[in-house]
């Protein structure tokens, strides 16, 4: 019998995509402080799978805690580049330091799912995307930040593949929906394969 699933993710992106695939399941944010514990991760020296394998497990534990009997799926994403781990940026002028750092370089996306059910993990994948950027000038970056800080502050490295975004780049190496935060492939193939969704 199918499991209720529930999306322990306030991200609209990711909604959608569940919505568009056809899945039926509710959203519950998870109570997780996202930078504190990025920060303990960071200075523990943990490399940026873990950290975004991490972060996205402690969604889901905390969720599933409340709602043991249903499939908590627990998302979290990560910007690696030269050793560091990018987060969210808090203004413009921070975005325009992480897009400046990356104009014209390669970095990696890290797009991990946990999947808990009965207050334990039963699934987890971590999908890897390589983009390289172009090197864009500083005036289109100064207009770019300008036309889209509201869209963009909710997105690591400063960007939605989705929106304008797109333009700053060169190329891009791996599954597109993990560019936009969730491995929906596996997911879909997992929960068809354990019987939940019909195949």
């Amino acid at each position: 019998m199918a499991k209720k699933i529930i999306l322990a993710s306030g991200s609209q992106i990711r909604a959608t995509l569940l919505r568009n695939a056809g899945l039926d399941f509710e959203v519950r944010t998870a109570a997780v402080d996202e930078e504190m514990l990025r920060q303990s991760l960071e200075a523990e020296g943990a490399a940026p799978r873990d950290i975004a394998d991490t972060l996205a497990e402690a969604k889901a534990a905390r969720v599933a805690a409340k709602h043991p009997e249903a499939l908590v799926l627990g998302c979290d994403q990560v910007l690696a580049f030269d050793g560091r781990v990018f987060a969210k940026p808090a203004d413009p002028d921070e975005a325009r330091q992480q897009l400046r750092l990356l104009r014209g370089v390669s970095h990696q996306l890290l797009s991990a799912l946990v999947v808990f059910h009965e207050r334990q993990p039963v699934w987890r994948h971590v999908g890897v995307v390589r983009l390289q950027m172009r090197d864009f000038s500083d005036a289109y970056l100064d207009d770019y930040l300008a036309r889209n800080w509201d869209s963009i502050r909710w997105s690591v490295g400063g960007y939605k593949l989705e929106e304008e975004g797109v333009r700053l780049f060169r190329r891009i190496d791996g599954d597109y929906f993990n560019v936009l935060g969730l491995p929906l492939l596996e997911l879909l193939n997992y929960l068809t394969d354990r019987g939940d969704l019909m195949a």
